[in-house]
């Protein structure tokens, strides 16, 4: 057990605001843990001393007031009551705890230590991170022009993977919140097009003691610890408040260059684990509100993770959405993309409710629904997929989109009506609840998976790395070697390959929707077929910056930015409405018609051909529903859209004139050469290609 030095308790404010808030001539530190017995505030000097002092109860808090304590004070909390973890009670005042409202934190976890476990009674301190005071300072000013969501390509990276080896960055600064904000890192960006970046998990994150065994790290960092805090190893200026300095300072100049920010966050679990994790934070201050229990205090996990929190309980629901707010108002982060979702919503029962409390306080809160919010609409519990089900404000990962783009490109769907709705916006999915089609968050690759060059060179994963003996990873990858697995020299081969690439990204950018690119498939980024890449920090994961210019994936960077040059230049390929299928104004035409190969629209027996992978779409300029800044509505030329996911060269007829006199041909990924075609011509559509043509 901690010696006590000091039991008389300091000035009491009566606070009932958590965390630690820094006044003139001290700091208030409050805690919430309403069945504690007693709560002892730690503070930690520079030589390892404590000094412990008692907090007042006041209600369901312990609040005190510490003169001359502020910035940069290191401290925890020790929460005294009873320890019967089969009925769910885990207090331990050996365990040194996180300020679950920590702006800050500093220090490692000793894994290999017993005393991080809440069944030791040693203590805990100088073996586990704690929390750091940190001074409120003024939020990064505001985006210089805000994005809406029909403009938004979102562009998903690792903070620190993604300037590791950036020529430009100098080396002390790569891998840091700095090296992400170096004017080249942001400058490659915008000639990329992109509008915004999602950053895998910044908030403070630690391994997990079983990776650590292996003597790997959680380098992506869905291992959470502290909610407000942004992780210290990603800062370049100390882990006792620069990295908060540090990462306001990133996003001041991403807003200065006219790009969001938008944060990968994770609140369905936390750092500590099953039940028999380390007591790090949450667990030793009121374990029963915080994580969903089971019989004999068993952790009930419907994250995979060993534990999920549990929104049934205001508090925890108040925690997430201050958290949220506090990277909104003082950090100043434009949206959050919410891992495994419906964990979130699950009841007291653990049943998924779409009318949860979590829905409705945040679709009513005056900060956060101003914000981009996209839920990952799933987690591995019972009925865990809600693909589409959690209405407005809330944009989708769109996993079915992933799946069938996929499943065309490689040969392997079985007609091609489920690719008509997830090109034309997926209002299967998302149209019956009042959203528009950026409810979609389209995705070819994440993450999580193959990159988009390992899915056209890899038919199984290959994860051996990972020391897990190549059991961790999905086995449903849906992708296709083009002949041979992995690295080849087959000249043949590789040119088939960058075509499916160029492919899938074209299809991805064309498609209505909002796109999301994985960091380096707009340049061949390659994991070397590992498709669960969470524990390696090295080039594995990283960015490798020889390639935007290499010889081999060059075209496949052109090609993401000429076309996402189209995107953003022309309305009628970034639709803010659903196709209605007919004319949008009196006699005028269809806003979209669908194209067989013989030319004329789609008939009832095309759609349920299970041979036919060959489609057309054609977009009328002139049928647009969306208006500009000043309420006109919008026009735009004609495009026509084609795609032939088969191996053979398949003979197709141009719609007539009554369409279009003539197109011409602004991509190709087949590089036919063809630069305009007539109407009612019949032409060559090579084998796998994707075909962009705007009406003349």
């Amino acid at each position: 057990m901690p010696v006590t030095e000091a039991t008389a308790a300091p000035t009491a404010l009566g606070s009932t605001t958590p965390g630690a808030v820094v006044h003139p001539g001290g700091t208030t530190f409050t805690l919430w843990a309403p069945d504690a017995e007693r709560v002892e505030l730690t503070l930690l000097a520079d030589d390892g001393s404590q000094r412990n002092l008692d907090l007042q109860h006041i209600g369901d808090h312990w609040s005190a007031d510490v003169p001359g304590v502020g910035h940069g004070q290191r401290y925890g909390y020790r929460v005294h009551g009873p320890f019967e973890p089969t009925h769910g009670l885990r207090f331990n005042p050996a365990k040194l705890l996180v300020d679950p409202y920590a702006r800050a934190i500093d220090g490692s976890l000793d894994f290999a230590s017993p005393v991080i476990y809440d069944s030791a009674e040693l203590d805990s301190a100088g073996h586990v991170p704690v929390g750091v005071v940190i001074e409120r300072t003024d939020p990064p000013p505001p985006i210089s022009r805000p994005v809406r969501w029909g403009e938004t390509v979102i562009y998903e990276l690792h903070a620190r993977g993604f300037t590791m080896t950036h020529p430009d960055v100098p080396p002390p600064l790569r891998g840091t919140y700095a090296g992400l904000a170096h004017p080249s890192v942001i400058g490659y960006l915008k000639d990329l097009g992109i509008t915004s970046i999602e950053l895998l998990p910044i908030h403070h994150s630690v391994t997990e003691p079983a990776i650590a065994a292996r003597g790997l790290p959680n380098y992506w960092g869905y291992n959470t610890l502290g909610f407000f805090a942004p992780h210290a190893g990603y800062s370049s200026a100390g882990s006792t408040g620069g990295q908060v300095a540090e990462f306001k300072a990133m996003v001041a100049a991403y807003h200065e260059a006219g790009l969001e920010v938008i944060l990968d966050v994770v609140f369905n679990h936390t750092a500590e684990g099953g039940f028999d994790g380390p007591t790090l934070s949450l667990r030793g201050i009121d374990n029963r509100v915080y994580y969903r229990l089971g019989n004999g205090g068993s952790m009930y996990d419907v994250t995979g993770t060993g534990n999920s929190v549990d929104t049934s309980h205001p508090q925890v629901r108040r925690l997430i959405l201050d958290s949220l707010r506090y990277w909104v108002t003082e950090m100043g982060v434009d949206g959050f993309r919410l891992d495994l979702a419906v964990t979130l919503i699950r009841n007291e029962r653990h049943e998924v409710d779409l009318q949860h409390p979590f829905l409705t306080e945040i679709a009513a809160d005056p900060v956060l629904r101003k914000v981009k919010l996209i839920s990952e609409p799933w987690d591995v519990g019972n009925f865990g997929y809600q693909l589409g089900k959690f209405g407005t404000p809330w944009s989708e990962w769109n996993g079915r989109y992933r799946d069938t783009v996929r499943d065309i490109w490689r040969g392997h769907s079985h007609t091609v009506q489920d690719l008509a709705y997830r090109l034309s916006g997926s209002s299967d999915l998302y149209g019956d609840d009042g959203r528009h089609p950026y409810a979609s968050i389209n995705f070819v690759t994440a993450h999580d998976g193959f990159t988009l060059r390992d899915l056209v060179s890899y038919n199984s994963k290959h994860n051996e790395a990972n020391r897990e003996d190549n059991r961790d990873g999905t086995d449903d990858n849906r992708s296709w070697n083009c002949g041979v697995e992995g690295e080849t020299d087959d000249p043949a081969i590789n040119a088939l390959r960058r075509r499916q690439a160029a492919n899938l990204m074209a299809t991805l950018l064309l498609s209505t929707g909002i796109p999301m690119i994985t960091a380096g498939d707009e340049c061949g980024r390659t994991q070397r077929g590992n498709n669960n890449a969470y524990c390696q920090d090295n080039e594995i994961s990283w960015f490798d910056w020889t390639l935007p210019t290499s010889r081999e994936w060059r075209a496949q960077f052109k090609l993401t930015r000429d076309v996402l040059a189209l995107r953003a230049k022309h309305p009628a390929l970034r639709q803010w409405h659903y196709f209605k299928g007919r004319p949008v104004v009196e006699g005028g035409r269809k806003d979209l018609s669908w194209i067989a190969p013989h030319g004329g629209e789609m008939t009832e027996a095309d759609w349920h051909d299970p041979s036919l992978r060959t489609l057309g779409m054609f977009l009328a300029g002139d049928a647009l529903r969306g208006t500009d800044a000043e309420g006109n509505r919008l026009t735009d030329h004609s495009f026509l859209f084609a795609l032939n996911a088969t191996a053979e060269t398949r003979r197709v007829v141009v719609p007539d004139a009554s369409w279009a006199p003539a197109y011409e041909v602004v991509l190709d990924t087949s590089r036919s050469g063809i630069t305009e075609v007539e109407a009612g011509a019949t032409v060559n559509l090579e084998p796998r290609c994707l075909v962009l043509l705007r009406a003349l």
